[in-house]
C-alpha cells in the first residue's frame, strides 16, 4: 500500500525514531510502513491519521497500480 508517511514526517522534521515514539511503535515499524514492506494495522492507521490530523485516505492509498 502506498502512503505519504515519509513526506508528512519530513514536513514536520521528525526522525523515524521521533515518529515511532509518538505512535508507540518501533523505528523499524515506521521504516517498514514508509517503504511499503508492511501495512499498518487498522488501529495504528487510525493513530497515524489522528497524529497528522488527516483522514486515513489522505495518508494511505490502497488502489492498485
Amino acid at each position: 500500500m502506498k502512503n505519504r508517511l515519509r513526506v508528512l514526517r519530513a514536513e514536520r522534521e521528525w526522525s523515524q525514531a521521533e515518529l515511532a515514539g509518538r505512535l508507540d511503535v518501533s523505528r523499524q515499524a515506521v521504516n517498514a510502513i514508509e517503504t511499503g514492506k508492511h501495512d499498518p494495522s487498522l488501529p495504528l492507521a487510525f493513530r497515524i491519521a489522528r497524529l497528522f490530523e488527516m483522514p486515513i485516505e489522505e495518508i494511505f492509498d490502497d488502489t492498485e497500480g
